[in-house]
């Protein structure tokens, strides 16, 4: 990642990777990931009440990768072979190692991910997340946790890869905010180390 940009202006270290994967790839696997992965919609605790996450998940990862977040807690599907292949490209230019996945299935523009961090206790002080996306290109946003504004805006196209490493997560909030331009879903799998 030493030849990548930083597109963090402080605080942080975040890399996007514009075609980590060709156009052809992007569509094979958004397929299978459309047809072939577990999706739930889950329920969320938000400001103490329950609500319907606006997006479907799963979880996926190596045995005894529970991942607990907003009032939930996922257990893991063993990783696909398809899912092992994807990670162990991802791997090598992260230089680290995964040991589990969370997918994402927005279904339209309607569906959406509130701004929050990444910042689990069992992700570790300065976790390094690869998000691979597939699908509709969508609006990704940062903001500093001092400052109520976006400060960077990213089009996440299908086949690129963001990668969150650092102190990203704790000084820095993200969001995917909802849009009435995109009708077609966005998959995106994000991947993490459990510790």
């Amino acid at each position: 990642m030493n030849s990548l940009t930083n597109i963090l202006p402080q605080d942080g270290k975040a890399y996007l990777v514009n075609h980590f994967i060709d156009a052809k790839t992007a569509g094979k696997w958004y397929q299978y990931m459309l047809n072939q992965i577990a999706w739930q919609q889950y329920d969320i605790k938000l400001f103490g009440k329950s609500i319907q996450q606006p997006r479907l998940s799963a979880w996926y990862g190596e045995t005894g990768t529970r991942y607990t977040y907003s009032g939930l807690t996922l257990n893991p599907i063993p990783f696909t072979k398809e899912l092992l292949t994807i990670k162990n490209k991802i791997e090598q230019l992260a230089k680290t190692t995964f040991n589990s996945v969370l997918l994402n299935l927005y279904r339209d523009g309607n569906d959406s991910m509130g701004w929050h961090s990444d910042d689990e206790k069992e992700l570790g002080q300065n976790p390094i997340i690869a998000s691979l996306s597939l699908g509709s290109a969508r609006l990704f946003v940062f903001r500093h946790k001092h400052a109520k504004e976006p400060l960077v805006k990213l089009i996440l196209e299908p086949g690129s890869l963001l990668i969150m490493k650092g102190t990203t997560q704790r000084y820095w909030q993200h969001s995917l905010p909802k849009t009435k331009q995109v009708i077609e879903p966005r998959i995106n799998l994000t991947f993490r180390r459990i510790i």
